[in-house]
């Protein structure tokens, strides 16, 4: 056999685990789930296995309940790590009357992707099909140790049951636009973020725009940003006919330097949109102290850092307007596009949901210009599955940021890279783990070579960007940080291990690649 992701287990391989305390077969099996491989229940399945691995212990003719106790703790005790699949109608279009379920079974497997399969005691199923193997052929099976840069499929593990309960309360109540989840979600995120107000919408592109349409932003009008961003930020300002003005970063966190803002500050100036980079919330309070000097608003893009705290608040309620993004590799993230914006003022947050629905006050009566920026009921039902656990996730996103930070301390007391800087009154969200390396491109190759995933967040100042391009402004510190950072993997489930590989595989690669240790020690606020 070759490399599998996925092995589903029939009721006779279930009861051969659950029966054999000291058994190669069952060794094997946890291996392999240890190395990354999901192992499957089939809930079509359940009363059988009930059956077969309760009578290990009962015997035949027991009442059903009492078997299902017993094999429950069977399965609690005996089992590797693993999940239900659930049985769905197309897996029976194909009526199979010898086998019902071996049909089934094999349907299942085919939806899992190719590299799935079956592991049966049965012959008479692996004769039937390849996708059905016996414990012989488990024993010949490989696995590739593969690093995650973000790891989806097992946050999914985490959640399957009510991320599927959700998905399918959608289906039924059929209410796929503007659904009920859609309130129920606007109420957690003001719960968990403290903004007065938040309206769902269809992206964290959607929401910068919308946030600046709302504050009234158009054509001349001059919006001061971070040029050290993602390309939306100053996107959205320029679809408006509105001049992005650029303000360097601080050099330790990356964040807009808000010494520089006042005197980039003109009568065209109508909004400040700092950026809260990598997690970690931009100084929010010195840049409300400047807007409410200056009669301007403060939008704080929060694509990031949605639960990051600051000094006594948190992301996303700390300035009059603030939007955030739940694309699927964010903290908190959906399985697609989605956002969110949120407002302290009412009056901001009813001309938010006017103009997410084409700018309607009221059904076909639009009394502004707006966009079709509605989050879906979906998208909606898969966020709220994922807030039951994103506090425990931020908390393991920091854990795995404090063994960073060990790992790699003797590197950067060499100067031979740059940690990531939290300042003191800052948690942060940890989206990026983000660090600094001299002749990155090499780096970046040595790493890919051995597994090792890496990005870049992001290689070009905007002011840069052909679509942006602007050529009297010269941003010294976002143009040093475009050419030094490098993101390492980062989500809650990295391991002891795995960071170990990481840290490793990037000293050798700073090593390999010959440059001379020039970075000094970043004092500043090192948390």
């Amino acid at each position: 056999m070759g490399t599998v992701r996925n092995l589903i287990l029939d009721a006779s391989a279930v009861a051969r685990v659950c029966g054999t305390a000291r058994d190669d077969f069952r060794s094997t099996l946890f291996d392999l789930s240890a190395a990354g491989v999901e192992v499957w229940l089939y809930t079509a399945e359940y009363p059988e296995i009930v059956r077969q691995v309760s009578t290990l212990t009962l015997g035949d003719g027991s009442c059903f309940d009492e078997m299902q106790s017993q094999a429950q703790e069977l399965l609690k005790l005996n089992m590797p790590s693993f999940q239900w699949l659930s049985a769905l109608s197309g897996d029976f279009e194909k009526i199979d009357h010898t086998d019902l379920l071996t049909q089934a079974l094999m349907t299942a497997a085919a939806r899992l992707g190719s590299d799935a399969c079956v592991v049966t005691t049965d012959p008479r199923r692996v004769k039937r099909d390849r996708l059905f193997i016996d414990d012989e052929a488990v024993r010949s099976l490989t696995v590739e140790r593969k690093v995650n840069f973000v790891d989806l499929a097992t946050q999914q593990k985490c959640i399957r049951s009510s991320l599927e309960e959700n998905i399918h309360r959608v289906l039924h109540h059929g209410s796929y636009v503007m659904g009920p989840e859609i309130t129920e979600l606007e109420q957690r995120l003001m719960q968990m973020s403290g903004a007065a107000h938040s309206v769902g919408v269809a992206s964290g592109t959607d929401a910068l725009l919308i946030a600046l349409m709302a504050s009234d932003v158009g054509p001349g009008d001059e919006v001061i940003t971070s040029p050290f961003t993602f390309f939306a930020t100053a996107e959205t300002i320029a679809l408006l006919g509105a001049i992005p003005i650029y303000v360097d970063v601080d050099p330790f966190t990356f964040n807009i330097d808000v010494n520089r803002i006042e005197s980039a500050i003109t009568a065209r100036t109508k909004a400040i949109m700092p950026v809260s980079l990598y997690g970690q919330c931009a100084e929010m309070d010195e840049i409300n102290v400047l807007a409410n000097k200056h009669s301007l608003i403060v939008i704080e893009d929060a694509a990031q850092s949605f639960g990051a705290t600051y000094k006594k608040g948190r992301s996303c309620a700390l300035s009059h307007l603030a939007c955030t993004s739940f694309f699927p590799a964010k903290p908190l993230g959906a399985y697609g596009d989605a956002g969110a914006c949120f407002s302290q003022d009412e009056e901001l947050a009813k001309k938010i949901r006017q103009i997410r629905d084409h700018g309607q006050d009221s059904r076909y009566h639009h009394i502004r210009l707006g966009i079709n920026g509605r989050l879906d009921t979906i998208q909606a039902a898969v966020l709220l599955a994922k807030l039951d656990i994103f506090e425990g996730e931020v908390a393991s996103r920091q854990r795995a940021a404090a063994r960073y930070e060990t790992l790699l301390a003797e590197k950067a007391r060499q100067g031979s890279l740059a940690l990531p800087v939290v300042l003191p009154h800052n948690k942060s969200t940890w989206a990026q783990y983000t660090v600094r390396v001299k002749n990155r491109p090499l780096v970046q190759q040595l790493m890919t070579e051995a597994g090792i995933p890496t990005a870049v967040h992001y290689p070009t100042s905007l002011y840069r960007q052909p679509a942006l391009e602007q050529s009297t402004v010269t941003c010294e510190q976002s143009d040093r940080a475009a050419n030094e950072v490098l993101s390492l993997p980062m989500h809650p489930y990295l391991t002891d291990e795995v960071q170990q590989r990481i840290a490793e595989c990037l000293s050798e690669a700073i090593d390999a690649s010959g440059a001379e240790p020039s970075f000094e020690a970043m004092e500043r606020g090192i948390s």
